[in-house]
């Protein structure tokens, strides 16, 4: 889940944002980690305790919703596929100085290889752990070769500046790390990898629940190091390019060797997220019949080559990446509500009593995602297209 959410679109949306508002954006960070923890415990316990996929509670919910929910899932996660292909080609590029297409192909081949294991569910584990530790590290050294402002950053975290002319876009950026962190297929692809590695039932809970906060804050840790490094940059008058934001806060912060980092980093983040997409993606559609079940990794594998063409024909601009996480943050009220109703269904989760106050929180993020969502839509994704 964690590597899922770390992908070329979380390294753009942070820089942009760091950019845009600065130490305040460490006030997006923290409300966006306490608006992700709410609705993946939620999530995550209600999959578990039910031993059912997403898709199949709503459609118990409501005849049909789970097909909706899937409909959204997937094409979600196809749009952030393109986006994950086309950022592994990049880091390709920036490390052998290969096509960027070419290094995209490349990339896509060694996430199919990962399906074609005897032990897919171990190699993909493995290999995203390996490589999110790395992603981390790399940039955690970035980050301190950017030396920022800490004292700053951590003021500004708790007591934001935002102008009342920016405040639509103070919240546009949370409703886009939110949805980067745990809207679409995001939050999805714990709680399904779980349930396919026999971790569910009402005596798993507290391990189900342990793991849904570590995926949030491993995410955090990451999000908190980039926006660090980018805080440095930014702090120091440097400007970001606009063309690939990230690549320049590593390049500002650490030279020819920070851009190098960066093509390690870009296409850890990519790769990592090409697998959990794809994963995510098609384990919404493998249980509405037994052909599907049956042939679920050739799908997979089809997802990704689907995913590498589209990349090849139309490339990945930067606002692209930042429409779909915010798209992405629109689905997340939707799911979460069909979560909560689920919990409180006897045919869903039998005898198991959902927190009361876990529906509280829950509730919460549904209403603030929706709102901050409503103004997005109408004020800041228009500006996208201008």
């Amino acid at each position: 889940m964690a590597t899922s959410a770390i992908g070329p679109g979380f390294l753009t949306q942070t820089s942009v944002f760091t950019s845009q508002f600065a130490a305040s954006f460490g006030f997006v960070i923290l409300a966006s980690i306490i608006l992700d923890i709410g609705a993946q415990i939620n999530i995550w316990r209600i999959i578990a305790v039910s031993e059912k996929r997403a898709q199949d509670i709503a459609n118990m919910v409501f005849p049909g919703l789970g097909y909706f929910l899937a409909l959204l899932i997937v094409i979600g996660g196809l749009a952030f596929n393109i986006g994950n292909i086309a950022g592994a080609g990049l880091g390709f590029n920036v490390l052998f100085g290969i096509d960027v297409k070419t290094g995209a192909i490349v990339s896509a081949l060694i996430a199919i290889g990962i399906f074609l294991s005897k032990e897919a569910g171990k190699a993909m584990d493995r290999f995203t752990q390996i490589l999110g530790l790395l992603m981390i590290g790399l940039t955690l050294y970035v980050a301190i070769k950017s030396a920022p402002p800490v004292g700053e950053a951590v003021i500004r975290t708790f007591a934001p500046v935002v102008e009342e002319k920016d405040r639509a876009a103070f919240f546009m950026a949370i409703v886009t790390l939110v949805g980067g962190t745990v809207g679409g297929y995001i939050t999805f692809a714990g709680g399904h990898r779980l349930l396919d590695a026999g971790m569910k039932g009402p005596d798993a809970l507290p391990q189900v629940t342990r793991s849904s906060v570590s995926g949030i804050l491993i995410t955090a840790m990451m999000r908190t190091v980039l926006f660090l490094a980018a805080f440095g940059v930014v702090a120091a008058g440097l400007a970001l390019d606009t063309k690939n934001p990230p690549a320049s806060v590593f390049k500002l912060a650490a030279g020819d060797i920070g851009f190098k980092l960066f093509g390690v980093v870009m296409w850890a983040a990519a790769i990592t997220s090409v697998v959990g997409s794809a994963y995510t993606s098609v384990s919404f559609i493998r249980t509405f019949s037994e052909k599907l079940e049956k042939n679920h990794k050739w799908i997979i594998i089809g997802f990704i080559i689907v995913s590498t063409i589209v990349f090849a024909l139309i490339g990945r601009p930067v606002k692209t990446l930042i429409l779909v996480g915010a798209l992405n943050g629109f689905i997340l009220p939707i799911a979460l509500g069909i979560m909560l109703i689920a919990a409180y269904k006897s045919k869903i989760v039998g005898n198991y009593k959902h927190p009361l106050w876990l529906t509280i929180f829950g509730a919460l993020v549904v209403g603030v995602m929706s709102y901050m969502g409503g103004v997005t839509l109408l004020k800041e994704i228009p500006k996208l297209f201008i």
